[in-house]
């Protein structure tokens, strides 16, 4: 099981992109995430996903960087990319079970509500 925290201060839950943090959190770009070192984050990211295509952890964090930086389109691309792979299980930092679907499905929601409230 991995476990999943918050990159930025969120008022309620799902308020801000979950951030992944397995096992190995110095390869998964949660800690430069968590710092706000974004573009450190994302070649940490690119690097690993190429070693690691399966990881949802590793595609879940990079669409939350690519979704901080306003990269909407890639990020939705890869938020998908997480539904079309087999499910996997996460803890949040505050110990509630989630699957890697449900907050795929969420952020997705969420990017879709921000553009409309957007035009």
């Amino acid at each position: 099981m991995r476990i999943i925290s918050y990159a930025l201060v969120a008022a309620a839950a799902f308020a801000s992109p979950a951030v992944a943090q397995g096992g190995d959190a110095d390869r998964n770009g949660s800690a430069e995430i968590i710092r706000g070192d974004y573009v450190a984050a994302e070649q940490t990211l690119v690097d690993q996903r190429r070693l690691f295509p399966d990881h949802a952890d590793l595609t879940l964090n990079l669409a939350a960087v690519y979704q901080h930086a306003g990269r909407v389109s890639e990020a939705r691309t890869l938020y998908r990319d997480v539904l079309r792979r087999p499910d996997e299980e996460v803890n949040l930092a505050n110990q509630r079970t989630f699957s890697a679907h449900q907050l795929a499905t969420i952020a997705l929601e969420r990017l879709e509500r921000s553009q409309i409230t957007a035009r």
